[in-house]
């Protein structure tokens, strides 16, 4: 059993142990110690990465109680090696571990609901509640959370006897036998876990939530701490300033700003969309003699083709209409009296396409055609 060191002291970066097996797996090699300080993944904590005598750690795993160390080269079994954990993903591991414990816990603590699933990904930190939380409930849970880590409370881990345990209450997702690491921030929360965890809740810097959605029977709750959620802060600060400076306002007033450009845009969409089906509507009327009227509309909207289509085959054989697409065209076909669909299946064959739909009304695209050339072949059809 490699002993576990990070158990000990979760600051411990460096550390001396003996190689006891190194066996390589494709291009990397698999190697246990005598112990470690590199945490393994699990818990939704991801491994602890660096080096040992040089080559580099890139992942460690679990497997019956022995940590198995990802390693690009290999080493020799029975020598002395240092190892260098990274100090700077420890840290944020820790801070992120660290807040989800005060953020659950006070959840638990308000609401009665458990983190049912838990991760710390590369975007962010979710956790999955089985309850429903709003808007409101997670921004006071936040201000919370964050006066706990302003309180700088400790965190306080140890390993009860199993009578003392029984004791206790605490959360867990499962239920536990053999020793169990207990994990307390007074008044907050006591949970079971086995992940690194800072010494003061005053090291996890901050909490940000970034998002709360529905998620099954409950909500998944997103946040960010210490080091990453400054980071995160930073790059939307960022964000911010150069929409500001694009618009010309101050960054207070730049969802104002935004909110006038789409208003202005949906007024300029609707103009231009009523210009594009009277447009049409000049094209069609130069077809109105015609048993098989054809018009190719590049300011109809695409949406629109349906209903022009139905309004260009009143009082003749059919109406085709034809939008610009990239690459050829979208069509709708349309007819008061014939099946259109044995037609449709021609244009496709004959142009490269695909369509269908109803006996009155198909659409579809075809590849790069002429227009007389359509033409030409609905006539004859």
């Amino acid at each position: 059993m490699t002993i576990r060191l990070y158990d000990q002291d979760a600051r411990l970066l460096h550390f001396t142990a003996t190689v006891r097996t190194c066996q390589q797996k494709d291009e990397h090699y698999l190697v246990t110690l005598d112990q470690t300080a590199f945490f393994p993944e699990g818990g939704g904590q991801g491994a602890d990465h660096g080096t040992l005598a040089g080559v580099h750690v890139l992942d460690a795993h679990d497997v019956d109680g022995e940590v198995l160390h990802l390693t690009d080269g290999p080493l020799t079994p029975g020598e002395q090696v240092e190892g260098q954990v990274d100090g700077a993903r420890r840290l944020s591991m820790m801070q992120q571990h660290s807040g989800e414990h005060i953020f659950s816990g006070l959840v638990h603590k308000l609401y009665g609901y458990d983190n049912v699933g838990f991760h710390i990904g590369s975007e962010a930190v979710t956790m999955d509640f089985n309850g429903p939380l709003t808007e409101e409930d997670v921004r006071r849970i936040e201000t919370l959370a964050n006066e706990a880590v302003w309180a700088n409370l400790p965190v306080e881990t140890t390993i009860p006897p199993k009578e003392e345990r029984e004791r206790m209450t605490y959360r867990s997702k499962k239920a536990l036998s053999g020793d169990v690491r207990i994990v307390n921030i007074p008044g907050v929360d006591t949970c079971a876990c086995c992940g690194t965890h800072v010494a003061q809740t005053g090291s996890v810097g901050q909490i940000k939530v970034l998002s709360v959605q529905k998620y099954k029977s409950g909500v998944r709750v997103s946040i960010l701490c210490g080091v990453r959620a400054l980071a995160q802060e930073n790059e939307m600060l960022d964000q911010v300033h150069r929409a500001a400076v694009a618009l010309s306002v101050k960054q207070s007033e730049v969802a104002d700003a935004v909110g006038r450009l789409l208003a202005e845009r949906d007024a300029l969409r609707a103009q231009c969309d009523g210009l594009g089906v009277r447009i049409f509507e000049m094209l069609a009327k130069q077809e109105e003699n015609k048993a098989v009227r054809v018009v190719a509309c590049d300011a109809l909207p695409a949406s629109q083709a349906r209903r022009a289509a139905g309004q260009l085959c009143a009082g003749a054989r059919l109406g085709l209409v034809l939008v610009p697409r990239e690459g050829g065209w979208s069509f709708a076909c349309s007819s008061e009296t014939e099946d259109v669909r044995p037609v449709t299946r021609k244009l496709c064959e004959a142009f490269g396409g695909r369509g269908g739909g109803p006996k009155d009304m198909t659409q579809g695209v075809l590849g790069a055609a002429d227009v007389q050339a359509i033409r030409a072949l609905l006539e004859q059809a």
